[in-house]
């Protein structure tokens, strides 16, 4: 054990102070704000938020919990479940806890998750008590190595007045190296970030840290959770088989070389099917600069497709964390780990020329984007990073399936119910019928496009009625202000957006 210790905790002064996860919750009172690491279910501190719900049973408190993005190993649902969150932010994506914001029960703040550090930084936010964060080891001089994820790890144990380190002896050691954690400063008096390529080094391999902060090292052994992606779908293939076309063009036209240029992609089903689609392709030697990295990514490494692969955490599913992290030494020159104010940032975005590949919820018929509200009210999962890069990227993509409930509801409708992106910062649209090019396109030109490209055949006749409708209204982009809303209240009043005229004829 004392040999554990030490390869654990390189730095002698701080092996003394190894606690339970119980000593460690017991510190933590009510009314207090935790910084927890964790970045869509990866690299999430888990013992002490545990022992926090169980020490909430015979105690009851309130705490807020600022994240990364999501978390695994239903932390989320738990702390839930149990009562203990007052306020969440920047991102969260358990059904449990979806339902009690939804209800009024937990605030929460949907941010762009490059804002979260900044608002931190700058003593925007309630201070941070303590910053409970997952490694794989500690170095001699102190410097905290994470485990599958940065987040917000790494300004969290800046800032927190207290910093717990639960110590993952299930995390495979061989991620020390991978990670590259770099401090912007304070605005006003911060340098250019040093990030010309995706490949580029420019900070440490771990998180420098006071070591008088570190007052707790709990021991754990449990990895993270596996993802929930499903498989591609006929939708998926057909919707990433017109994403290749799209760039197909855009080579032939000089606009992008054959190797593309680096490509983000958003977490979740769809985009994970979407790039499979460049498995079959003829592109090959691509770069990627993203937040998740995925099955598909290192499918896509393995088959020789992506060179390197710039990201926050590594999600996988159960059988590709096995392979991958059984041979991690094999993706060692392919792969890094920022903070995802890094992976996210604008300036970086804006600089490297990012095709940006994001899931919406709905899109209207002029292009703004929904990613985060269902029928404009009910909170999915937050905007996460799609914004980051929305508004700063050289291409910015959107997809999703035509229609969602079975035909029920239309993914593409007359106004969106809920604003995430607006038309000024969406180039494309794209379902499984095709893809809408809205670059350089007047809002009446984007209009036609969108519905005889994007929208389920059996909504483009209820689409076209309302635009036809709206430009008799006028304006420069022409609405039915009685009926933008019309699709939405139908389908709460009858469970479907198709008005019954149009179910008919689809019927015949």
């Amino acid at each position: 054990m004392d040999k554990q210790i030490s390869e654990l905790i390189g730095d002698s002064r701080l092996r003394s102070r190894i606690v339970t996860a119980e000593t460690a919750a017991s510190w933590i009172k009510d009314g207090m704000t935790l910084g927890l690491s964790g970045f869509t279910r990866a690299g999430d501190a888990k013992a002490v938020p545990f022992a926090l719900i169980e020490k909430a049973k015979q105690q009851p408190l309130k705490v807020n919990v600022y994240t990364g993005a999501s978390l695994g190993s239903d932390v989320d649902k738990m702390m839930a479940e149990a009562g203990i969150i007052n306020k969440r932010l920047p991102f969260q994506a358990d059904s449990v806890m979806r339902k009690k914001i939804n209800q009024g029960e937990i605030l929460f703040i949907d941010q762009h998750l490059s804002h979260t550090a900044e608002l931190v930084r700058s003593d925007v936010l309630n201070p941070i008590d303590f910053a409970i964060v997952e490694a794989v080891s500690i170095t001699e001089d102190g410097m905290i190595i994470p485990s599958t994820s940065v987040g917000n790890s790494s300004i969290f144990v800046k800032k927190a007045r207290h910093v717990i380190v639960e110590l993952n002896t299930a995390q495979p050691k061989e991620l020390k190296g991978l990670h590259d954690i770099y401090e912007v400063g304070k605005q006003g008096k911060r340098e250019p970030i040093p990030l010309t390529k995706v490949d580029d080094r420019i900070g440490t391999i771990g998180i420098s840290v006071d070591e008088d902060k570190i007052i707790g090292i709990v021991l754990t052994n449990q990895l993270d959770s596996p993802s929930t992606i499903v498989p591609p779908d006929a939708e998926t293939a057909a919707i990433a088989n017109h994403l290749i076309n799209f760039l197909r063009k855009e080579v032939a036209a000089g606009r992008l070389s054959e190797n593309l240029a680096p490509i983000q992609a958003g977490i979740g089903s769809v985009a994970n099917a979407v790039l499979y689609g460049l498995l079959d392709s003829e592109f090959s030697n691509l770069e990627v600069y993203s937040e998740v990295l995925q099955d598909a990514m290192f499918d896509l490494i393995d088959a020789g497709k992506v060179r390197f692969a710039s990201g926050c955490s590594i999600t996988l599913s159960q059988n590709k964390m096995k392979q991958v992290y059984s041979n991690l030494d094999a993706y060692r020159d392919k792969l890094i780990l920022r903070p995802q104010e890094i992976s996210n940032h604008p300036e970086i975005v804006r600089r490297l020329g990012l095709i940006s590949i994001n899931t919406a919820l709905e899109a209207d018929i002029y292009g703004n984007v929904n990613s985060t509200h269902v029928r404009g009210t009910n909170m999915m999962n937050g905007i996460g990073g799609s914004g980051d890069f929305a508004r700063n990227a050289r291409l910015t993509i959107f997809v999703t399936k035509s229609i969602a409930k079975n035909g029920a509801i239309s993914s593409i409708v007359p106004f969106v119910s809920h604003v995430d992106h607006t038309e000024h910062d969406v180039d494309v649209i794209i379902t499984e019928y095709g893809y809408a090019d809205l670059r350089g396109l007047a809002p009446i030109e984007r209009a036609p496009l969108i519905i005889e490209n994007c929208a389920h055949p059996d909504y483009r006749p209820q689409l076209r009625e309302y635009f036809k409708e709206a430009l008799k209204r006028g304006g420069q982009t022409p609405h039915v202000l009685e009926k933008a809303f019309s699709w939405h209240i139908h389908y709460e009043k009858y469970g479907t957006m198709m008005e019954p005229k149009y179910q008919l004829q689809t019927q015949q």
